[in-house]
């Protein structure tokens, strides 16, 4: 089952992002960070489970620009369409909040092109960059490919 994350989420979704995370594979997130932003996560919730065993945000970033981050899947839970799932429910929650460009940074583009997102130059993500990146560990030499879907 796929839904909105809850507080009693919390510290599950953190766990999830710190194993990919310590992986390099995405970027950590404090738990002070999932608490102001927990409107933004969805979780998957496998049947008969009450622990989340994957997550997905999407934050919106301007008036037509919207990203999804922090997307993580149990690696027991791999291969499942899980991911694509959770992709799916941020979607369709941008075009029901009249968001119609949604983008990614990400290592895992064949994963994003797959559900329709085309790789683009980062410099098209001018309110991400100067929003985020700016703070970000990474920057400004980060190695994520930026992938955009436009609906």
């Amino acid at each position: 089952m796929i839904r909105k994350a809850i507080m009693s989420d919390v510290k599950t979704i953190q766990k999830l992002l710190e194993h990919y995370a310590q992986k390099g594979l995405l970027l950590p997130r404090s738990l002070s960070e999932l608490y102001s932003f927990l409107r933004d996560y969805y979780v998957f919730v496998p049947e008969g489970e009450d622990a989340p065993k994957g997550s997905v945000a999407l934050h919106l970033c301007w008036e037509d620009l919207a990203e999804i981050k922090s997307l993580a899947v149990d690696e027991t839970q791999a291969g499942q369409g899980i991911g694509s799932r959770l992709v799916e429910a941020c979607v369709s929650e941008a075009i029901t909040l009249g968001v119609y460009k949604i983008f990614a940074l990400t290592y895992r583009v064949s994963f994003f092109t797959r559900l329709g997102f085309k790789v683009v130059d980062k410099s098209l993500l001018p309110h991400k960059i100067w929003a985020d990146c700016l703070q970000c560990v990474k920057f400004p030499e980060c190695d994520e490919n930026a992938v955009l879907l436009e609906v």
